[in-house]
Formats: C-alpha cells, sequence, structure tokens
C-alpha cells in the first residue's frame, strides 16, 4: 500500500505497525507498507527496497551479513523499530553512507517491567505453578513441595547500567533487593539506586543471587554468561535475560539449570529466536517469554513515531536524534 505525493522521500516498512503509527507514515512519506504482517526474507527486503530512499524495519527480520552491502544505493537511512541494533553492521552502513537510527528510551519502563516478571516468574515458579492449575494437578502440593524461592531481601546484580538496568534497579528496590551492577564505567550517585559498582562482571557474581542482564548485545557481551561465569555465582542463583538471546550461552544456561547449580531462569529472548534450542521447553525451572519486552501499544507506537521522527529530520537535513553511524 503506497502514500502518494511525488515529492516525498519512499519508505519501505518491512513489518505491520500500530495504526496511528501507519497512518503518520503514509501522511508524511511514499510508504510501501506490509498490511499482512508478512514476513520477509533478506532476498525479499532487498528485492522490495529498490526505488526506495529509506527502510523501516525491525529487530524480528532475519538479516543476513550481506544485507546492507547489497542495498539498493537509492537506500540513504535506516531505521530500526528497536533499541538494540545487532541484527545491522554498523560499521558496514558507515562503509555504503547510509545513516542508522534505533529508538531508545521509550521502551524502558515496558521491558523493565518484564525484567522484574521474569525474577519473579523465575523465581516464584510461575511456569510449573501455571501448569499444575492448568493441568488439574493443585492437589498434588504439600507443605513442602513445590516451593519458589525468595526475591525480598536478595542481592540482585546489574549486569548493564543504562536506561533500562536503571530502571530495573527502581522496581527492585521495591522488593527491597540488595543492589549490584556492572558496567564499562559507573553512573551518576543519582541514577544507581544505591547499587554497588563492580569494574568487572566476574568480581560482581558472587554476590549476585540473581543476575539481571540488560546490557547491548556486543562483541564483548556476546556469551559472557558461560560455564566459566555462571560457576561464579552462588549456588541456586537465577539468571533473567530481557536484553538479547546471544548474551548467554545456551549449553552452559541449560546445564547448570540441570545439574542444580542454578535454580531457575527467566528469558524473554534467546539466540536464533524465535527457534530456541528445544530443550528449554521441557526444563521445569525456566519461565519463558516469547519477546514481549516492549509488547505493549502504547510502547510500541512510541517507538514507531520516533522512528518516523528520525526519519523526518534526515529528510529534512537535520542530524536525526538517535543517529548510530554519527562520529
Amino acid at each position: 500500500m503506497a502514500a502518494a505525493g511525488p515529492d516525498k522521500p519512499r519508505i519501505l516498512v518491512t513489518r505491520k505497525m500500530m495504526p496511528d503509527v501507519e497512518r503518520r507514515i503514509a501522511e508524511q512519506f511514499r510508504a510501501t507498507l506490509n498490511p499482512d504482517d508478512t514476513p520477509l526474507s533478506t532476498a525479499e527486503i532487498l528485492a522490495q527496497a529498490a526505488g526506495h530512499d529509506a527502510i523501516l524495519l525491525t529487530s524480528f527480520d532475519k538479516l543476513g551479513p550481506d544485507f546492507i552491502p547489497s542495498l539498493p544505493p537509492s537506500i540513504r537511512i535506516i531505521a530500526t523499530h528497536s533499541v538494540g541494533y545487532d541484527h545491522l553492521s554498523i560499521p558496514q552502513a558507515k562503509a555504503k553512507g547510509i545513516a542508522v537510527t534505533n529508538t531508545p528510551g521509550v521502551l524502558t519502563d515496558a521491558t523493565a517491567d518484564i525484567a522484574m516478571l521474569l525474577v519473579l516468574g523465575a523465581a516464584r515458579g510461575a511456569s510449573w505453578g501455571d501448569r499444575m492449575v492448568r493441568e488439574n494437578r493443585w492437589g498434588a502440593t504439600t507443605l513442602i513441595s513445590p516451593m519458589g524461592f525468595d526475591v525480598t531481601g536478595k542481592r540482585l546484580g546489574i549486569l548493564g547500567m543504562g536506561r533500562i538496568g536503571q530502571a530495573v534497579a527502581r522496581r527492585a528496590r521495591g522488593f527491597g533487593m540488595e543492589l549490584h551492577y556492572h558496567s564499562r564505567r559507573p553512573v551518576a550517585p543519582s541514577d544507581d539506586c544505591g547499587a554497588c559498582y563492580h569494574s568487572s562482571f566476574e568480581s560482581m557474581l558472587p554476590h549476585c543471587d540473581f543476575l539481571s542482564i540488560n546490557c547491548a548485545s556486543t562483541p564483548e557481551t556476546r556469551g559472557i554468561v558461560n560455564a566459566r561465569t555462571i560457576a561464579l555465582m552462588p549456588d541456586n542463583a537465577i539468571v533473567v535475560n530481557s536484553a538479547r538471546g546471544d548474551i548467554v550461552d545456551d549449553e552452559a544456561l541449560i546445564a547448570a539449570l540441570g545439574s542444580g547449580k542454578l535454580a531457575a531462569a527467566g528469558l524473554d529472548v534467546f539466540k536464533g529466536e524465535p527457534n530456541i534450542d528445544p530443550r528449554y521447553r521441557s526444563l521445569e525451572n525456566v519461565f519463558l517469554l516469547p519477546h514481549i519486552g516492549s509488547a505493549t501499544p502504547g510502547t510500541r507506537s512510541a517507538m514507531g513515531h520516533k522512528c518516523i521522527d528520525n526519519l523526518a529530520q534526515f529528510f529534512s537535513g537535520q542530524r536525526p536524534t538517535d543517529l548510530l553511524t554519527g562520529e
């Protein structure tokens, strides 16, 4: 579905957006939308990109390593409907002179809410508890089985103290949790919620009854939660991930959950999603969600409008607010 207006920039939108976002896109650009929300392959996106000036895509799009080098020369900017941009090669975009923008800030609270849901769901057995009720096994409960784990007063380690990490810390304070964090550098005291800073990930881990992963996926963080680092955590610790799946080594996490080294895990993101490691589905001590950190109407609309704002700034000759390819 394309909007009229021969002087407007031509925008390819790879997935269906919220209605108010699509209306604004159609008003401001010559837009090729995806009204049926049909997932497009890399080849299909490249074919449809011909004759367009920009692409508005998402982290759900499975883009191959040759995506950016293969883009037609007409593409001048890519707006990703996400905070994370590990699905795009920023160096390749810079080399080709293509601007890339993302959507930070507007999904902070929604994602932090999911992080705390993962903490609570993993600790208190939300997954197995739900199944017991649905499968009419409630009568099998006793005073000593099954049981979850306390959250209040426990130690929470936060990997990545950016906007979302700080929002998780604020929520965790409400549960009386003792806070620790590791980031590339300390945050201002006004933003750390009284958390103790650790200059290395490894030095924080012995203080983590719970580990909340809130960092970006980068070459430095991919696979950082692995057999070696899990071994540094207290026995019966709990790992939750609302950031990116490839930060966790699946083999190591599954082994630790099976051996009893870790008591539980709460996961909203997975490597290779939606084609996750099938062993997660059979583990009773894992609380699973289908990457819904930003999945509220208000948040998804705000993300879409942020994409439009960045595109409008670019095509009016301004520097986009959320430019990732700047100097």
